[in-house]
């Protein structure tokens, strides 16, 4: 074990999530028009009307869709192309590109005018200047989506006609209604008369509000380029570990105990009206630079903090959460400056609260350290992805969640509780974005093995479930018997492409994430059925009940296998070992394939028979206090909810499934708990209707 692994051990060192990929640098070459894989890709749908693009941070959006929009200005007949993104600071992202000196027929050049986002001045006093370019005969305007909304309000979406509108960090957009963005773009599409590019690294519809309504979705063609397929082609990163971690008391005083200052951090403090908050910000900030050493002064030049270590290491500190103007712009300029991705040691720890998240670009992050919960999925993956940049000498980086554990005696006991499961179902949903991406497959007769893929030292077996795969491209193909296949376009591409959201509302769902963590008597299909299969009826219910069924089960074998595999390969937790990177990405995978080789057949009632959250527990029971752990299971065992209306009456169709397939109903005093759950449904509503006749 390392020196800085053994000190921080205090504190339940134990990652949730440990990854590490091949590093084989693939997704940083360049084909002969300067296009990277991800570039590649995107560009082959570039004569789509409407396009979405799925991408991590890094991967090379902006410049996608630099090539996309020049060949609809040049090639598909459009007449401009208005960017549009969040903020002030990512219009720097859209800068001129040379792009004719890598091999592409044009370069990307916007009239230094039209970057509205260098402009003086309010959002609402730029929208003359949006009129002006819509007047003008130049190609290209950047503004921020506030300009634009303004803009769309005064001259209507018909003043866009035969244009790309291109919109950056895409997670910003809701089909809320108040969300006027969001509106805007339902305005554009049923008008259909302009080209639309979305572009995010984070999409999460689960997280609250759905981004788009479900029909304008549809229209979207999406480029999906995984986070497996990002850092399994870069040069150096080579592992990522994802890790929630406990404290009592003041975060402040537990911090050096995750927090090594030989890693470059990035330290998001709490928000002050969260419970971790101290609710004094600037006595946070001096409380940490404290705990790491000795203040020698403030850089004159940076504004940086310097502090020197008890070991002698001299650090920089950037300090963004001080509201005094004077200071934090020179910080934030210091941090601007390019300096900052070409030396290592420009800066070592930067303090933020409320930025450095997206479009905030420091190569040599390593550590991403997150105090107090964070409510959003899409926030969360933005943070993590500060620290997923490809540097030299970078083969490890780390996000932390550094949690206040619940405690009794306090008031805010239940909030504590739902902000412990609120950071174990990211930690969960985590995972499925850093994992392979499965496809299922079902297992007949007919089966056999499959081009690409590599099916294991034993090769294809045809007596048996085989795992097959794609190291180049992430690719994990699994045979299951049993497993339904959706019959419609729209029930394959969920199967295709959504399954993570499908995961992101199982696992954010109250009761399930209580029941498959702490409810002793669970009968694992209740939640691999009844609720998964609930929400997947809310989520789709323009599917069929055939397409409905194969989307659950598809979900559910994405979800069980990674904690399989996961479980399988140890955690992860080995990982301090001499060969660690190279055994943790071989585990994982070796993981999943030993799994469905020691099972005597895997089916999908097999995979539905696991609880997804029970690795999870295994995880929180070595990173909580056992006092802690009880006094959780005992606040959510108080609450348990006896069967809901509809809940029963699921169960009483799937018991009518059940007698189609064995001739009977399913019985009360089966040792079978899902029979006898099953049973227990068909009582209630018994039971309910001759209520209802007495009531009568």
């Amino acid at each position: 074990m390392s020196e800085p692994m053994q000190r921080r051990a205090g504190l339940g060192q134990v990652p949730s999530v440990s990854v590490t990929y091949a590093g084989n640098g693939s997704s940083t070459k360049s084909n002969e028009l300067g296009m990277r894989p991800m570039q590649e890709r995107a560009f082959e749908k570039r004569g789509e009307q409407y396009l979405l693009i799925k991408s991590p941070p890094a991967s090379g959006k902006s410049r996608a869709l630099m090539f996309i929009a020049l060949d609809k200005l040049y090639n598909q007949g459009l007449r401009q192309a208005v960017i549009v993104v969040p903020e002030k600071s990512i219009g720097a992202s859209f800068n001129d590109e040379p792009l004719s000196r890598f091999g592409f027929f044009a370069d990307w050049t916007v009239q230094p005018r039209w970057n509205l986002c260098n402009a003086p001045g309010e959002d609402g006093g730029k929208v003359k200047s949006v009129k002006a370019f819509l007047d003008s005969d130049d190609r290209v305007l950047v503004c921020t989506h506030a300009t634009f909304r303004f803009a769309v309000d005064q001259f209507g979406v018909d003043a866009f006609d035969n244009r790309l509108i291109a919109v950056d960090e895409f997670h910003h957009v809701s089909a809320n209604p108040d969300n006027k963005l969001g509106a805007h773009l339902g305005q554009f599409m049923a008008r259909d008369q302009v080209h639309v590019v979305a572009m995010t690294g984070s999409y999460f519809r689960g997280d609250a509000a759905a981004v788009l309504a479900p029909g304008d979705e549809a229209k979207f063609d999406t480029v999906t380029y995984t986070y497996y397929e990002q850092l399994n082609g870069y040069a150096y990163l080579k592992r990522l570990d994802i890790g929630y971690f406990f404290y009592t008391g003041s975060y402040a005083d537990h911090i050096l105990k995750v927090l090594d200052p030989a890693e470059k951090t990035i330290v998001h403090i709490p928000n002050v009206n969260s419970r971790e908050s101290t609710k004094d910000k600037i006595r946070e900030v001096e409380h940490i630079i404290e705990e790491l050493g000795e203040w020698q002064g403030t850089d004159p030049v940076t504004g940086f903090q310097r502090v020197t270590t008890p070991e002698g290491r001299d650090l920089r500190i950037a300090d963004l959460v001080d509201d005094d103007p004077g200071k934090r712009e020179r910080v934030a300029a210091a941090l601007k400056d390019p300096v900052l991705n070409q030396d290592r040691d420009h800066v070592d720890i930067i303090i933020a609260l409320g930025m450095a998240k997206e479009g905030f670009d420091w190569i040599w992050c390593e550590h991403a350290l997150t105090v107090g919960y964070r409510s959003s999925l899409t926030e969360v993956v933005q943070i993590i992805g500060r620290a997923t940049r490809d540097a030299p000498g970078k083969t490890r980086t780390r996000f932390t969640n550094l949690i206040a554990e619940p405690d009794a005696s306090e008031q805010a006991v239940t909030e504590a509780v739902n902000d412990t499961l609120k950071a174990i179902a990211a930690s969960l949903l985590m995972e499925q974005v850093l994992a392979p991406r499965f496809t299922f497959v079902p297992k007949t007769p007919e089966s056999g093995p499959q081009g690409g893929f590599d099916y294991g030292e034993q090769g294809y077996e045809p007596t048996k479930e085989n795992v097959g795969i794609n190291e180049d491209t992430g690719q994990f193909q699994i045979e299951i018997k049993g497993l339904a296949q959706p019959k419609t376009k729209e029930g394959e591409r969920i199967c295709r492409q959504d399954l993570n959201e499908v995961i992101a509302a199982f696992v954010q769902d109250k009761t399930t994430i209580e029941r498959g963590l702490f409810d002793e008597e669970l009968v694992p299909e209740e939640l691999t059925q009844v609720r998964m299969g609930k929400i997947i009826k809310d989520k789709y219910p323009e599917l069929d009940a055939e397409d409905q069924e194969a989307v659950r089960q598809h979900a559910v074998a994405a979800l069980n296998l990674t904690q399989k595999g996961k479980e399988v390969a140890g955690d992860g937790t080995e990982a301090d070992s001499g060969d660690s990177e190279k055994g943790a990405n071989t585990a994982f995978i070796q993981g999943v394939r030993k799994f469905v080789m020691d099972v005597r057949d895997l089916d999908i009632d097999l995979i539905d028979r696991i609880n997804p959250f029970g690795e999870a527990y295994a995880i929180l029971a070595k990173t909580m206090s056992e006092e802690s752990l009880k006094q959780v299971q005992a606040i959510i065992a108080a609450k348990r909810i006896q069967l809901s209306m509809e809940e029963a009456r699921d169960l009483a169709k799937r018991a009518l499934k059940f007698k189609q397939e064995r001739g009977r109903l399913p019985s009360i005093t089966s040792a079978d708990p899902w029979e006898r759950r099953m049973a227990e449904g068909v009582v209630f509503l018994q039971r309910k209707a001759v209520e209802a006749q007495h009531n009568g």
